[in-house]
């Protein structure tokens, strides 16, 4: 059983070992490098891998290995022979076009060059001017509920218009109206109520419309009070409204409105009840998606029985594409719908409009200030390609502070200047050419209510400069090596494959790859890389050191390890830096050796260690200078006797009376026993060549007796203190007891008994029982009598 579990478990620890080395072998590749991979064809493939990767189409690039060897890192690749001419590399480039400026947004053209992985790096700069010309379109709710609200707005024109000259410079203004789509369910459809939708309260109303543009942007501030006078309300029959349809035509038809491209556009929705959004036209049996166009004919808007309401995103790119500030006065009820609405309309401001509008004023000029103290920007990317690419903003505002993920910067000043790093990254390319591949991207920077902005072309380098190379692919099917009839005359002339052996007789290439045409194609190994015309080199047949080859310090070509920078040796594990080396007084092995492979090799076999700082028997030892300290000591120490010493004694001596002060740094503290018991100290300085001893004229003594009576001394006064004190504590406590026992007992006369006896009489009886049979109990009785108190004092 024995040799079956032992044959079992080698079996097994020699399928663990092959996994093992297989996968080791399987990851021999540097972890890190992701440009070497055997699935790699194609110049391509490479490129698509990550920024770092290159492409060599140099002819004679490791002739015989696969094509997958020739992509790899520039460094790599160089160091593999690849001349750099040969290395297609494509760049990531921004180049900006400076001959398009402008005051208000600097650069207005950009193009940058992208490849997979990469990304590049941009600066927009956006200033805000002063008293900007500024177009005012009202575009207003006419339903029954806001009668108030125009009755208002017919004397509020004028004085508005004062208010905004302080900020602008041309102020002028424009006047829509809307209500809802003209059809059921949103309005009654009897013929009476169509011509006048309030003919149940005896007032005439104008029919409901979708959109009706009444008067163009105008200085003629007449013109506006006359227009505004002559409107009259309208109905409908659910609450939402059609104010999106109304919004987008006003933003879009530009012509018709009379949006200035010079001036701020602002664009001031009035209503008391919300919108309705996309999908509520399928109520009314509308499906047709809004196109995003101008459909005004006369003034009013011809498709809104036709076309949906537009979605959200569609009417915030149309406002941005315009250069559009939404302001929303609205009614407290509805605050709060418009509130969660204003987040997904870039440059939109909400006002909460008081009853009658008595604050209409106040709140345009409001929403105007804070509308151009915010500087925002909105990045768009063509749709079919947005998925391919990622944008992030950085914002330095006017007051220092840097918002990283944000583009928006509030409370700037005019004609202060924000910064936006805009970094644009490309994650891959297209799968095929007709996606787009070798086409530009354009990338829109539009800061919001601007009517200026970036265009930046993106040109993706999805494509390699080498493509008329033959080394710049594989070809899936090589040509024939010749037709037949020269086929057959080579084969009589010249053995082709007698120029794939490296000697005559020789292996086909040397057992290591397949001789096609006369030429070698190279095996591929899961240990490195086999090339060579006749594949006799590889980059695995190093030296190792550690495991691993070159040390991990270099690369094998050919055999041969390439070091690193900081690297030497056969295997690259020498470093070229001393530092491991340097000993505390900053010599290279303490001056006794030589920094050998980061390493100390000590000059002779009397210093040791790993700096070569130990020397048991060198002079530095203390007992190697007694024979000089005698000399000294036998002299008295005298000045005049010290040159005598000097002359005899290797080291240079000088006298000291307290060493201590001397003591640390490159010095070494010895002592010199003199007899009885006493002893000289000295130091030894190891600076210099020559050795230096400081001896110290005062002799130290230690005798045992002392030792002795200071020990006996201490035992017999602790041992007398200590019966001092329990003499004491006995003494203390017997006279605290003494008066309680001298004290006479006082008795009563009239007491029959002593209370400090008990009667012998009263006894107490214990029985103990054991039934060995059911009929013959045995019974032990004890009778233990009370003992007077007396008697245990006693």
């Amino acid at each position: 059983m024995t040799s079956w579990l032992r044959k079992y478990c080698n079996t097994i620890l020699r399928y663990v070992l092959f996994i093992t080395v297989l996968l080791l072998s399987s990851t021999g590749s540097s972890p890190d490098n992701r440009c070497t991979s055997s699935l790699i064809s194609t110049c391509e493939e490479c490129l698509s891998l990550g920024p770092e990767c290159a492409w060599c189409f140099q002819e004679t690039f490791l002739d015989g290995a696969h094509s997958s060897q020739r992509c790899d890192s520039v460094a790599n690749l160089m160091k593999k022979g690849c001349e750099v001419e040969f290395i297609d590399n494509p760049k990531v480039r921004v180049d900006v076009n400076a001959t398009l400026s402008s005051s208000q947004v600097a650069p207005r053209d950009i193009t940058i060059s992208l490849r997979p992985g990469s990304q590049a790096s941009f600066v927009v700069e956006v200033q805000q001017l002063e008293r900007y010309p500024v177009d005012l379109y009202y575009l207003v709710d006419v339903s029954a509920s806001m009668q108030d609200i125009l009755d208002r707005l017919k004397t509020v024109g004028v004085a508005l218009s004062h208010s905004m000259k302080e900020h602008s410079r041309d102020f002028r203004v424009g006047f829509g109206s809307f209500v809802d789509k003209p059809t059921s369910p949103y309005i009654d459809v009897h013929p009476s109520k169509i011509v006048n939708p309030c003919s149940d309260y005896d007032v005439q109303c104008r029919p409901a419309h979708g959109f009706i543009h009444v008067l163009p942007v105008t200085e003629n501030m007449t013109e506006f009070t006359r227009v505004i006078q002559q409107q009259r309300i309208s109905g409908n029959m659910d609450t939402p409204e059609g104010g999106f349809d109304a919004m987008l035509q006003a933003a879009v038809c530009q012509k018709d409105i009379g949006w200035r491209p010079e001036a701020k556009h602002l664009l001031l929705v009035m209503t008391d009840q919300p919108s309705h959004l996309s999908l509520d036209s399928k109520l009314a049996g509308i499906v047709v998606p809004h196109d995003g166009s101008c459909h005004l004919e006369g003034s009013t808007y011809s498709q809104s029985t036709n076309m949906e309401h537009p979605t959200i995103g569609q009417l915030a790119e149309k406002l941005l594409e315009n250069s559009i500030y939404s302001i929303f006065a609205v009614d407290q009820v509805q605050y709060k719908w418009y509130e969660d609405l204003v987040d997904l309309l870039p440059g939109t401001f909400l006002g909460k409009l008081l009853p009658k509008a008595s604050n209409l004023k106040d709140l345009v000029v409001q929403a105007y200030k804070k509308l151009l103290s915010d500087v925002e920007v909105e990045i768009g990317v063509e749709n079919s390609q947005i998925n391919r690419f990622w944008v992030n903003v950085t914002t330095l505002c006017p007051n220092g502070s840097t918002l990283t993920g944000t583009a928006k910067c509030s409370d700037v000043q005019p004609k202060q200047t924000v910064f936006f790093n805009i970094t644009i990254g490309m994650t891959e390319c297209p799968n095929r050419v007709e996606e787009g591949a070798g086409e530009e991207v354009l990338v829109t920077v539009q800061p919001v209510g601007f009517n200026e902005s970036v265009t930046v072309h993106v040109r993706q380098a999805c494509g390699c400069a080498c493509r008329e190379s033959k080394r710049c692919h594989d070809d899936p099917n090589p040509p024939p090596c010749a037709d037949s009839a020269e086929s057959q005359a080579a084969d009589t002339e010249l053995d082709l494959t007698d120029s794939c052996r490296e000697n005559r007789g020789g292996p086909l290439c040397s057992d290591r790859g397949t001789c096609t045409c006369g030429k070698c194609l190279c095996d591929r190994s899961s240990l490195g890389t086999i090339y060579g015309k006749f594949c006799e080199r590889d980059d695995f047949s190093c030296p190792y050191a550690g495991g691993v080859s070159c040390a991990g310090h270099g690369q094998c070509v050919s055999g041969v390890c390439l070091c690193q920078p900081g690297w030497t040796g056969e295997s690259c594990m020498c470093p070229v830096s001393t530092e491991t080396c340097l000993s505390g007084d900053g010599l290279i092995c303490s001056g006794h050796g030589k920094c050998v492979c980061g390493r100390c090799v000590c000059d002779s076999p009397q210093h040791s260690g790993s700096l070569c700082d130990k020397c048991p028997t060198c002079f530095s030892s203390c007992q190697s200078q007694w024979s000089c300290i005698d000399c000294h000591l036998s002299n008295g120490f005298g000045q005049g006797n010290t040159e005598q010493c000097n002359r005899s004694c290797t080291p240079l001596v000088g006298y000291v009376d307290d060493i201590t002060e001397l003591m640390g740094g490159t010095w070494r503290n010895c002592l010199y026993p003199s007899g009885d018991h006493c002893h000289y100290r000295f130091q030894m300085g190891l600076a210099s060549d020559r050795p230096q001893l400081h001896i110290s004229r005062h002799r130290e003594c230690l005798y045992s007796q002392q030792y002795f009576m200071t020990f006996l001394s201490v035992f017999i006064l602790t041992v007398v203190l200590g019966l001092v004190i329990l003499a004491g504590i006995r003494t203390l406590l017997r006279s605290r007891r003494w008066p309680q026992l001298a004290k006479p007992s006082e008795k009563s006369e009239d007491n029959s008994k002593d209370l400090s006896y008990a009667p012998r009489s009263n006894e107490k009886t214990i029985t103990y029982r054991r039934d060995r049979l059911p009929e013959h109990p045995v019974e032990m009785h004890v009778h233990i009598p009370k003992m007077p108190l007396s008697e245990v004092w006693q």
